[in-house]
């Protein structure tokens, strides 16, 4: 037995539902071994024997049991960053993360500044990016529950699993947007601090937005 691994192009493919049908049908021809269908992607990555079955065969096999779909060696020519369906599901991705990693660090540094206006600034930005970190992992979690149904310890390891770097990258972006604008030192009754705070955010929103769309059009993987 000879395995082969190769990559193919589906074409057709709108939804789950068509990934989960492609999937099956390739799963169904003998010498196939393995298969993987990229929704995001247009793609199924293969695993067969060679000794059993040539990829032509299964290409042709493929493409005459059906109508609906169909598979070739050539690959999908597009531009890969002018997915604008991806860049709204990045953007959304992003978004909830925000929304979760400001709850969390924009609450400990208005909270530090109005009860505790002495307490030094480079550590209440530490304190500050710690919860916004875990603020997002629970927000996260919550989701999963509602969303899809997950059981609180399935949500919260798969929270976990979530891209870190991408959450570091916002709260790095944010705290250190907000001390170059105000030095860390404006209080909450001041109007600058509002603006501060919104131009952080901008900041947080657009730093980790690429490299969220990035992973989202390759592996088919969501920050959030």
């Amino acid at each position: 037995m000879k395995t082969t691994r190769t990559e193919i192009s589906i074409f057709g493919m709108t939804c789950d539902g068509c990934a989960n049908s492609v999937k099956r049908k390739l799963e169904s021809i003998s010498g196939v071994q393995q298969v993987n269908v990229l929704l995001k992607s247009n793609t199924s990555d293969l695993e067969f024997d060679s000794d059993k079955i040539s990829l032509e065969e299964i290409l042709g096999l493929f493409n005459s049991s059906q109508n609906k779909y169909s598979a070739s060696k050539e690959k999908i020519k597009s531009n890969f960053w002018n997915d604008f369906s991806i860049w709204k599901d990045a953007g959304k991705n992003t978004l909830n993360c925000l929304i979760g990693c400001s709850i969390g660090d924009f609450g400990m540094m208005t909270y530090l500044q109005i009860y505790h206006p002495k307490f030094p600034v480079l550590t209440g930005m530490v304190l500050a990016m710690i919860s916004g970190l875990f603020t997002s992992v629970i927000l996260e979690t919550i989701l999963l529950k509602i969303k899809n149904g997950f059981s609180l310890k399935e949500s919260f390891k798969t929270a976990l699993s979530m891209s870190f770097l991408s959450m570091l990258a916002m709260e790095l972006t944010e705290n250190l947007t907000d001390y170059t604008l105000t030095g860390g030192s404006i209080p909450p009754t001041h109007h600058f601090f509002w603006t501060a705070l919104l131009l952080s955010m901008v900041a947080g929103f657009s730093v980790p937005l690429p490299y969220n769309y990035y992973k989202l059009k390759k592996f088919g993987r969501a920050c959030h």
